[in-house]
């Protein structure tokens, strides 16, 4: 391998880390463009040291006075680095408030490694059609096929009877079903403050969003949100 050529690969690795890391870093998420870039570099750099080695042990063997074979193991210094880079990954995924976030920045920092190492072995079209396949995932995937995940509505009003007519005739005009419901009753002296939590089967095209807006519109509601389930 020239010097130029694997100059070029590094090259490649940074402009294939970056983009990446870009679309990462405009979501606000702890793993960004840098991280990126460091990842796939360095990534990039183990497989060429390893194709040099392999190289370099090859011509030195066939130069040999006494040629007698050589035994190459390949891919042990790449191995270590789609293992390793799972320490890295795991510093993105943080919990809060029983919610589990950066498992996606997780998996881009992993599939940079991975890219990196196919650019540094000189697997050109292989890097970039991965890193096409992985910018579509992270930017076009969800817009395309839209997955309502299970989420609990917690409502608060007064009037209880007409209140709750009123919420489970819109559940059932827009086609929403109630799984369950929890609820709650406070005392506040002339009208009670009713909460309840319903958990809702949402397999249409209605979105949490929709059913806070409509809700929050009826006078009897006081507060409404949504809470993960």
């Amino acid at each position: 391998m020239t010097w130029w050529e694997a100059g070029l690969r590094l090259l490649l690795a940074v402009v294939i880390g970056c983009v990446i890391g870009i679309e990462r870093e405009r979501k606000n998420r702890p793993a960004g463009m840098r991280t990126h870039v460091l990842v796939c570099v360095g990534a990039a750099i183990i497989a060429i040291v390893e194709s040099m080695m392999m190289a370099d042990a090859i011509t030195l063997n066939l130069n040999s006075v006494n040629n007698t074979g050589v035994g190459i193991s390949l891919g042990r210094l790449s191995a270590q680095v789609i293992s390793g880079i799972g320490f890295l990954g795991a510093g993105t995924i943080f919990i809060s408030q029983k919610k589990i976030a950066g498992l996606t920045t997780a998996a881009s920092l992993w599939n940079a490694a991975c890219l990196g190492i196919a650019i540094g072995m000189g697997y050109y079209l292989i890097a970039v059609a991965g890193c096409v396949i992985v910018m579509v995932t992270l930017t076009l995937l969800q817009r395309l096929i839209h997955v309502n995940a299970m989420k609990n509505v917690e409502v608060k009003f007064i009037h209880r009877v007409e209140t709750i007519a009123f919420i489970n005739d819109y559940f059932q005009s827009i086609g929403v079903k109630v799984l369950d419901v929890d609820f709650h009753v406070e005392n506040k002296g002339k009208d009670n403050l009713y909460t309840n939590i319903y958990t809702l089967d949402m397999q249409n095209k209605a979105t949490y969003m929709d059913i806070v807006n409509k809700l929050s519109e009826y006078a009897n509601i006081q507060g409404i949100r949504t809470r993960n389930i």
